[in-house]
């Protein structure tokens, strides 16, 4: 019943649970190196379904599932050679088969198995360097190269071997120690440079070129920069990239709509701004959705100018133009958002989008703006009150508009000036009955009445009083003294007449858009 917090148990719990508690481990992410360690002495003792290491088979390993990953060379050394070459086998059949993060699990495998199997095993001595073993050939790759020592490989897989069926001999599960050993081969024989076709072959070896040897690549061809930039050879840092980039560029090369998806966004804000500059607008409108976030403010608005010519033809359908030009909008102007806002169709901007406008042309938009972008999406402006380039858009709204216009509870907007009444509070206020054009004399329980309409009001909506001497004869406050019942025009006009702050928005609201008048 403990669910995922099994996952979080610490090594002298899982000693002392139910063996059973090995089933639920099975379902962690990762174990951390302590419950590693008391998952391999928890199985050492036998105690579990498994039994001990040494009566394991190879139906026994796969059981294990992903625990198998936290074995340590005790635990795999106990375990029969044959059991281990039978697993190390099946591993090798379905690495091809595998994605990129499944193969790294098989790799960390492979490298335990083959350590295992050398603690275990005195390791054969070499006779005056030569390979111990049947020489590698083409026949045979499978069945040797996965299985060899990194020093057992260099010795029994010839260069020219190599090179003729390097593409074959990289789809195979190669451990990081090897792969510098098949590198070092690789450019023993092209002492003058690789070709450009054999770079398209280079799979996980070109990640282990410098960015010194990347730079005399003949990298001309979009197909050859695709092949490099492939996910299946693994990650790339960004000094690398940029230097690929570099290179493909300066030898003549254009960025395509596929390219820039090959490369992502992430690499294409490493850039710089005069290779941006270079990209085709046409190839930002085939690019697919990138995510430029990490992108200066300055590259965000040359990608921003691109996209706006590349989606032009869609300028006249709000919609779909949204659609298409939303990755960049982290830098366009005040300007073309406003255009946006009062396209007349909702295009309901995403709060991921708008908290990615740049933060000084954010603060530019006015509360109508930002309801008319967001649309269906404003409530969850709500929930991101607290991000800093909407507090400080917010602190800049009138307080009043933002309760009257965007009606979610945003705070911390600007009150309105004492003695003011507020714009949005009369425009769509409730009818009163009309006052006389005397200004209003305020008692001290009394509330200010609307603003005195010009003409004079009927006799018969306002009876007439007969003033009495309390409530003519002057005192020392501006505030004549309580009087019973309802208040009575003033003899002597205030030059101020005293005014409450701004009334709360009337319950009779405008219409949804803000565009429509009261």
């Amino acid at each position: 019943s403990l669910g995922a917090l099994v996952c979080d148990l610490d090594p002298g719990t899982i000693l002392a649970s139910d063996p059973s508690v090995l089933e639920k481990l099975k379902l962690c992410p990762a174990l951390m190196g302590a419950q590693r360690d008391a998952l391999n002495v928890l199985l050492l003792s036998g105690d579990t379904e498994y039994r001990h290491p040494s009566s394991w088979d190879l139906q026994t390993l796969q059981d294990l599932g992903p625990l198998v990953l936290a074995l340590n060379q005790t635990t795999l050394s106990l375990v029969a050679e044959a059991a281990r070459e039978d697993f190390r086998r099946s591993i090798v059949a379905a690495y091809i088969s595998q994605g990129h993060s499944q193969r790294q699990k098989s790799l960390i495998l492979l490298r335990a198995l083959a350590a295992a199997s050398a603690a275990s095993q005195p390791r054969l001595k070499r006779s005056a360097d030569r390979c111990q073993s049947e020489p590698i050939t083409a026949s045979n790759i499978y069945d040797t190269i996965p299985f060899l020592s990194p020093e057992e490989l260099d010795l029994c897989l010839s260069n020219d071997v190599l090179i003729e069926n390097l593409e074959d001999v990289l789809v195979l599960p190669i451990t990081s120690e090897a792969s510098w050993v098949l590198k070092k081969k690789v450019d023993e024989v092209r002492s003058s440079g690789i070709p450009e076709e054999q770079l398209r072959h280079l799979g996980v070896l070109s990640r282990l070129y410098t960015e010194q040897e990347i730079s005399q690549w003949p990298v001309t061809s979009s197909d050859t920069l695709s092949a490099l930039l492939s996910d299946s050879g693994g990650e790339w840092n960004d000094s690398q990239v940029q230097q690929l980039l570099s290179r493909y560029l300066a030898l003549g090369g254009s960025l395509t709509g596929p390219l820039l998806q090959e490369i992502g966004g992430k690499h294409l804000c490493n850039l710089q701004e005069e290779q941006i500059q270079q990209i085709p607008a046409g190839a930002i409108g085939t690019a697919g959705q990138l995510n430029i976030s990490s992108c200066s403010q300055h590259k965000k608005e040359q990608l921003y100018g691109k996209a706006q010519e590349a989606f032009a033809s869609l300028a006249s359908t709000p919609g779909p133009y949204y659609l298409q030009i939303r990755p960049y909008l982290g830098g366009a102007p005040v300007e073309d958002l406003k255009e946006l806002a009062n396209a007349g169709v909702a295009i309901n901007m995403d709060l991921d989008t708008f908290l990615a406008l740049n933060p000084k042309e954010l603060q530019k938009l006015s509360v109508t703006d930002v309801k008319h972008l967001l649309g269906k999406n404003l409530p969850e402006l709500k929930e991101h009150e607290q991000e800093p380039s909407v507090v400080s858009w917010v602190q800049q709204q009138s307080q009043q508009e933002l309760d009257c216009v965007l009606g979610i509870g945003l705070q911390g907007g600007r009150p309105e000036p004492t003695g003011t009444a507020s714009p949005a509070a009369t425009s769509v206020g409730t009818v009163t009955s009309p006052v006389p054009t005397t200004p209003a004399t305020v008692t001290s329980t009394a509330t200010v009445t609307s603003p005195a309409p010009t003409t004079p009001a009927s006799p018969s909506l306002v009876p007439p009083r007969t003033p009495t001497p309390s409530t003519l004869s002057p005192t020392p406050s501006d505030t004549p003294p309580h009087t019973e019942g309802p208040p009575v025009p003033s003899a002597t006009p205030s030059a101020h007449p005293a005014v409450t702050s701004a009334a709360p928005c009337s319950t009779h609201q405008a219409p949804t858009t803000d565009r429509a008048t009261s």
